[in-house]
């Protein structure tokens, strides 16, 4: 998946083999949630959904709206009238918050819940019941900040993504986390070893960070297209290996991962001596 709100990123994007286009609405709440932190915050609008939905043919269209609000019925409708294909509902809490979702949308497009609060991790068990409830994704970001980490992956080295993701294929629902960036590109975290713990979760969805293309900061067109067409076949070849990789190179890397979230906190907390830490 990857956000954008440029026609023309979002035909580069399709072209190069993303599945999904994501028009993020959501704003209420966000800047204050994430103040401290590095997070995409979007200016998106309802009006883009309609130019995204004009220019994509292969790709799916994504659609962030607000989390539960007053004017919620309103803005669903509009979203499905200007044709999305699925919707996304952020920083909900429980199951209950979950059904006026789905029956608001009332299976005229699909839907996804954006697990990423404590309270809806702890209801998981519930929600995977709901019906209407079409696809779960796990947002690290907000939720690692609920629980007060340092790094988000924190949560996939210290087993919480696994009893989660384990809960919701439980329920036959489809469902990912977090997001990665180009397959060489750094990060503190390998997007090799990422990904691979994608597959062994069985995980279906990922975000294509700003890592990996931060278009909305890159003027140059053809070097948008370069990093599409160039990262998008590194992760799909690497794909192609993970379909066969035996259970030793899965056991390996999920050791691995382990080992470099732990060195990266130990990094932070160093950085982090004497004065508040912002990620």
């Amino acid at each position: 998946m990857y956000i954008t709100n440029s026609p023309t990123v979002a035909v580069i994007a399709e072209r190069n083999s993303v599945d999904r286009i994501w028009v993020d609405l959501e704003t209420l709440g966000k800047a204050k949630r994430q103040a401290d932190f590095d997070s995409v915050k979007s200016n998106h609008t309802i009006e883009d959904i309609s130019i995204i939905r004009k220019v994509i043919q292969s790709a799916a269209l994504l659609v962030r709206i607000n989390p539960l609000h007053e004017g919620t019925k309103h803005e669903i409708e509009e979203v499905i009238s200007r044709g999305a294909d699925l919707i996304m509902l952020p920083m909900y809490h429980t199951t209950d918050d979950a059904k006026r979702f789905v029956d608001v949308v009332n299976g005229r497009a699909k839907t996804m819940l954006l697990l990423e609060t404590i309270a809806a991790e702890e209801s998981v068990e519930e929600t995977v019941s709901l019906s209407g409830a079409d696809e779960i994704h796990i947002g690290l970001n907000d939720l690692h900040i609920e629980y007060k980490m340092k790094f988000m992956f924190e949560l996939l080295a210290n087993g919480k993504i696994d009893a989660i993701c384990e809960t919701i294929k439980s329920g036959g629902i489809p469902y990912g986390f977090g997001g990665i960036a180009g397959l060489d590109e750094g990060g503190l975290l390998s997007a090799r070893i990422i990904i691979a713990e994608h597959y062994r979760l069985g995980s279906s969805m990922a975000i294509l960070a700003r890592s990996f293309c931060d278009s909305s900061n890159e003027k140059d067109i053809k070097r948008v297209e370069s990093i599409f067409a160039t990262g998008m076949k590194k992760i799909r070849e690497y794909e192609t290996f993970l379909k066969t990789a035996p259970s030793s190179f899965f056991e390996k890397n999920r050791m691995a991962l382990k080992d470099e979230v732990k060195k990266i906190k130990e990094n932070i907390s160093t950085k982090c001596v004497g004065h508040e830490y912002k990620a």
